[in-house]
């Protein structure tokens, strides 16, 4: 069969099926942590909004997501990495699928998957915390192909084990997977298999996104090297801009983000951030500090013309929530030893999901911090990037899922 009589009724269910209310990705529909829903109350009770339900889940970090009437968990459950569909309104499952985990971790840390799943259509795309990529059908949770990465590519696993959410952008489905001439690949959605790949970096812990740059669509990536800009169609490169710390014993983990056609890059470990505008074939620097915004893991979020985001390191207890103006990287204010932070921009403001587990609503102004309510939902550590659809936040830590009713 020709391929684009594969792709193409694939990517015409995609576009019917997404709905505005939905997160059926890492940071949400644009990959960008920004969510639409207005309406919502801030004005939380004492013991902080009402918890609708809560799930006991196994290990991961990997985020949920929400399609609809369809909550997906990505999670292990002792040898068995496991994706889950439950309701959301009531957490209740509706089918599972398992298959045996093979990843160890070198450092004693949670052996869960790291990658959030992603739903296109009626499919479910995961990726294990050892290179297992599947394919699900939504509504059934059979599978539909697997390969694994690592096997297929020769990558390695990294320090923590394979980490990136995958991403579906002009009709493939796109990985850092890390491999020597397979730094990016493009999968098949529908079949699994390669339709290109490209350079040789290696794999990070951030995952790409997808936006407009220089008047082309492009995948926007943050390797393990920096900065990698594909056409997605065909795997040609537009731009790359190194962009990782000097020293070994690190991560490049924060998605990039992409607003007016330039390019905002975060690390921590001496790097820091830089922003980046496509000039011809290149970009050039339009500002480059380690002393403004330098997040270790989390991705920070823009409202308007300022970027809030976690500065320091989780490692050395030194995270501090900082707004910072886009186009200069002038820090704005500072909120000392925050920790780190997952975070949404809501209706107008910032809404937190700290490493801690506290769930934190600030106003998003460049004229100083201001907490509007906080309450704790969860224990520490709290690292799973949080789900917003249709008023209710989904979040996990390193034991249960809670379902929280933000709804007026």
């Amino acid at each position: 069969m020709p391929r684009f009589l594969v792709i193409f009724p694939f990517v015409l269910t995609l576009a019917l099926t997404l709905r505005a209310a939905d997160w059926p990705q890492y940071l949400g529909p644009t990959r960008d942590g920004q969510s639409a829903e207005t309406g919502l109350t801030w004005d939380w009770p004492k013991d902080g909004p009402p918890v609708a339900w809560t799930l006991a889940v196994g290990q991961g970090w990997a985020g949920p997501v929400v399609a609809g009437d369809q909550l997906v968990l990505f999670h292990r459950v002792g040898d068995d990495e496991v994706v889950a569909c439950l309701d959301p309104a009531t957490g209740k499952e509706k089918w599972k699928t398992t298959y045996r985990a093979r990843y160890r971790d070198d450092f004693g840390f949670d052996e869960g998957p790291r990658a959030t799943p992603l739903v296109a259509g009626d499919r479910v795309f995961t990726l294990g915390a050892n290179g297992d990529l599947s394919a699900l059908a939504l509504a059934t949770g059979k599978q539909l192909w697997a390969r694994n990465l690592l096997a297929d590519y020769g990558a390695g696993k990294g320090f923590f084990g394979v980490a990136c959410s995958p991403l579906l952008a002009g009709g493939k489905l796109l990985v850092n997977v890390g491999g020597k001439g397979a730094g990016v690949v493009a999968f098949d959605p529908a079949t699994g298999k390669e339709e290109w790949k490209a350079t040789d970096d290696a794999a990070g812990y951030s995952s790409p996104t997808a936006a407009e740059v220089g008047g082309k669509p492009l995948a926007v990536f943050l390797t393990r090297d920096g900065l990698v800009a594909l056409e997605p169609g065909t795997g040609k490169v537009r731009y790359t801009h190194p962009w990782r710390p000097q020293i070994r014993e690190s991560v490049n983990a924060a998605t990039p983000l992409v607003w007016n056609g330039d390019i905002f890059l975060t690390v921590s470990y001496g790097a820091g951030a830089v922003l980046l505008r496509p000039k011809g074939d290149a970009v050039e620097e339009v500002w480059a500090t380690d002393k403004a915004l330098s997040c270790q893991y989390n991705t920070p979020v823009r409202v308007g013309d300022f970027l809030y985001g976690a500065h320091g390191r989780v490692d050395a207890r030194a995270v501090d929530l900082r707004c910072v103006e886009w186009k200069t990287g002038a820090v704005k204010w500072t909120r000392p030893k925050f920790g780190a932070v997952s975070l949404i921009a809501v209706d107008g403001g910032g809404l937190g999901l700290t490493e801690a587990g506290d769930l934190v609503r600030f106003d998003a102004s460049p004229d100083g911090y201001k907490e509007r309510a906080r309450a704790t939902i969860l224990g520490s550590p709290t690292r799973a990037t949080p789900a917003l659809a249709n008023g209710r936040l989904f979040a996990r830590d390193g034991s249960k899922l809670v379902c929280v009713s933000l709804k007026k």
